[in-house]
């Protein structure tokens, strides 16, 4: 089986760059499943109803979240449905929604698990207690991936020991910016701290330089737009066979090049 996970959508670019990373990622590699984090799919912040129709109208079956995901309303009635957009799980009850979701593949069953990081984040509950209950709760024989949205490089690599040998991904969402240090710990579980992002090139993280600059410059609110320009597509490849990660490769798509 070979799975697509796509970093953080950021905006209208992004969507754009994610379209044309999945067209070309399901013609060329094979790809069985795409996964994507779209917490920041909807002007940069937050998820609509109608941005995670498009999103899955262009191929993403499943999509994931974080510490954005309740900026718009009308995404509460679709995560209440558990049609393939999940939240993270460690959100206190009664959130609506879940933080796992069971995706049928001709290649076998995959489960995806998303969870929130709490250090440097806002308060939710214990994500490694979460991650403890859903794990056992997964169908044996599926293949399980967790998006950990988390800021702190510790807390990533914290959780991937934790789950190692039980799961088969541990994907870092949230930075934007992709690490160097995908890897498979015990011949099971593949990693990396970061994937990074679907979003403008030329930006910060996604938004318009000058008014980030604005921010660090005189220290006062400053609204973020969502850059312009070519965009770049992050993301990882996931090759799994026999119970276990056997592939972990970085991947990029880059508009115009």
């Amino acid at each position: 089986m070979r799975i697509l996970f796509l970093g953080d959508i950021v905006g209208r670019p992004g969507r754009r760059i994610a379209r044309q990373a999945v067209a070309k990622a399901t013609a060329t590699l094979g790809v069985d499943m795409v996964v994507a984090n779209v917490e920041n799919a909807s002007g940069g912040v937050g998820i609509a109803a109608k941005t995670w129709g498009e999103l899955r109208a262009m191929g993403i079956h499943v999509g994931t979240t974080g510490n954005h995901v309740w900026k718009h309303r009308d995404i509460e009635p679709v995560l209440a449905r558990r049609e393939g957009l999940l939240r993270p799980a460690n959100y206190p009850e009664p959130a609506p929604g879940t933080g796992m979701h069971l995706h049928s593949t001709p290649a076998g069953p995959v489960v995806v698990i998303n969870l929130l990081g709490r250090t440097f984040m806002e308060a939710v509950d214990c994500p490694f207690a979460a991650a403890d209950a859903l794990v056992a709760a997964a169908p044996s024989g599926a293949c399980i991936l967790v998006d950990f949205h988390a800021e702190a490089t510790s807390e990533k690599w914290a959780m991937a020991h934790f789950l190692r040998g039980r799961v088969h991904a541990v994907l870092g969402t949230h930075t934007h910016v992709p690490t160097r240090d995908a890897t498979i710990l015990d011949g099971v579980t593949g990693y990396i701290t970061d994937v990074g992002m679907c979003g403008p090139r030329e930006s910060c993280l996604g938004m318009d330089p000058t008014a980030v600059l604005a921010r660090f410059r005189t220290g006062r609110p400053v609204r973020f737009p969502v850059a312009d320009g070519p965009g770049v597509a992050h993301g990882v490849i996931i090759d799994w066979a026999e119970g276990r990660c056997v592939g972990m490769r970085p991947w990029e798509y880059t508009e115009g090049l």
